[in-house]
């Protein structure tokens, strides 16, 4: 292999660039017009532009991509995250055209990717999975499904992700109407109106484990991260070790979810998410069958590079043994948005101002650099700010400190929010959950 594809933009894509060039690797990025500006198109071995700014035009455009790649002769692409890392066809299209795709077989995108199959999947490998239903149809009783779960519920979209189209349920009279208003948002969003019914956890903690398959029954885990800090079921901030959870509990949970993909012949990065109780252990949510946004936070107490242990499973090298994956320290990432503190939407501009802090400890990822335009067609996240520290209070007091020395002017952004929640008295005694702002 000597030649990959970035298909993706952003922070990401910079970080491909950089453990590539590790790898004496040359890299290809594309980008928009919108990202003209970006500082990584002169790291990369080269930039191609894909004319225009709309997602559907540039990078979730799978034929102009695949294109690009045939022309340019590259032997891999690498989607990253988000955009067509998880599509299924772009997967089989691109090993059809003789191109290695970064990430797992096809097959196993399309099972994982649909939430139903995945529940059904993991539950067969002994993973536990919260009461739910299978896909719902016109035949299905109703009630007795509801008896079995229990109210209250969750209508749940089969297809996609971060929370779209899901409605709550408390009462039996309320499930007609919430099928309805989430089978219509699913099939607009998704194109797929399958629905399927879960029990509603209140306030869970949200953990989820990494692993690193290499598609022969051969997957090792590099524990946990706890990602409970949401908005609108958007991660805002990520931490490992998980605080407040048994240490051996952590660790058996994690050698299972590396055994369910070894079993699978799972072969790439992937995180198996689960919701954690107190009272009842984990419950699996979904499967990420990609790099995570997050994935820096486990660099940082493992010493792994996880962007060159993945790309070297594909060029042929062995996966390390178990034993050999290590963790110390605590490290935590903030996902710091160009948004409204006050409406919560994107902050668009030009960044008049930009400077990145250059601290002991602390590690930032952008696609940013002064006088960009962050533009309204993509997601505002501007950089991802990741602190390392001996313990948690240390790596908390550094994450704050770097979110202070970040100088941002030209758009708006939700830095007084995030040091809302690294100062508060739950998150600092570790005392997390899916409903930490609302508290706030």
């Amino acid at each position: 292999m000597k030649k990959v594809l970035i298909a993706n933009r952003g922070a990401i894509a910079r970080r491909l660039i950089r453990a590539f060039g590790e790898l004496g690797l040359e890299s290809i990025v594309l980008y928009s017009d919108a990202d003209a500006g970006a500082p990584y198109l002169t790291e990369a071995s080269s930039a191609i532009r894909m004319e225009g700014n709309l997602p559907s035009d540039t990078y979730l455009n799978a034929s102009a991509i695949l294109e690009i790649a045939k022309k340019h002769k590259v032997d891999a692409i690498h989607p990253g995250y988000g955009f067509l890392s998880e599509n299924t066809d772009f997967a089989r299209q691109a090993s059809e055209s003789g191109i290695t795709f970064i990430g797992p077989e096809p097959r196993l995108i399309e099972r994982m990717g649909e939430k139903v199959n995945g529940r059904r999947e993991m539950e067969g490998y002994g993973f536990p999975v919260f009461p739910g239903s299978q896909a719902l149809s016109i035949d299905m009783n109703l009630e007795e499904l509801t008896s079995a779960i229990g109210f209250p519920l969750v209508v749940k979209p089969s297809g996609g992700g971060g929370g779209i189209g899901m409605q709550v349920v408390n009462r039996q009279e309320e499930l007609a109407g919430a099928i309805d208003r989430a089978r219509a948002v699913a099939e607009k969003a998704f194109s797929d109106s399958t629905l399927y019914l879960e029990k509603w956890i209140e306030k869970p903690r949200h953990v989820e484990f990494q692993v690193i398959g290499d598609g022969r029954g051969g997957c090792i885990h590099a524990f946990d991260r706890e990602c409970s800090v949401q908005r609108r079921h958007q991660k805002l901030i990520e931490e490992s070790p998980t605080p407040k959870i048994d240490e051996s509990n952590l660790r058996k949970q994690a050698q299972l979810a590396a055994d369910v993909c070894g079993k699978m012949k799972y072969g790439s990065l992937g995180t198996i998410e689960t919701l954690f109780l107190s009272e009842g252990g984990f419950g699996f949510l979904e499967m990420n069958t990609r790099i995570q946004v997050e994935h820096g936070v486990t660099e940082e107490v493992t010493g792994l590079d996880l962007v060159k242990l993945q790309m070297s499973l594909f060029m042929g090298d062995e996966l390390p043994a178990q034993d050999s994956v290590t963790r110390t320290g605590f490290a935590m990432e903030a996902r710091l948005y160009a948004e409204d503190p006050e409406t919560m939407f994107p902050s668009t501009g030009k960044l008049q101002t930009f400077t990145v802090p250059a601290l002991y400890g602390v590690r930032v990822e952008t696609g940013y650099q002064v006088n960009q335009i962050v533009s309204p067609y993509y997601d505002p996240l501007l950089a991802k700010v990741i602190a390392r520290g001996d313990t948690r209070e240390q790596a908390i007091g550094r994450l704050s400190v770097a979110l202070r020395a970040f100088d941002v002017s030209g758009v708006k952004t939700n830095a007084a929010l995030l040091q809302k929640v690294l100062t508060s008295e739950d998150f600092l005694l570790g005392k997390i959950d899916t409903g930490l702002l609302n508290r706030l």
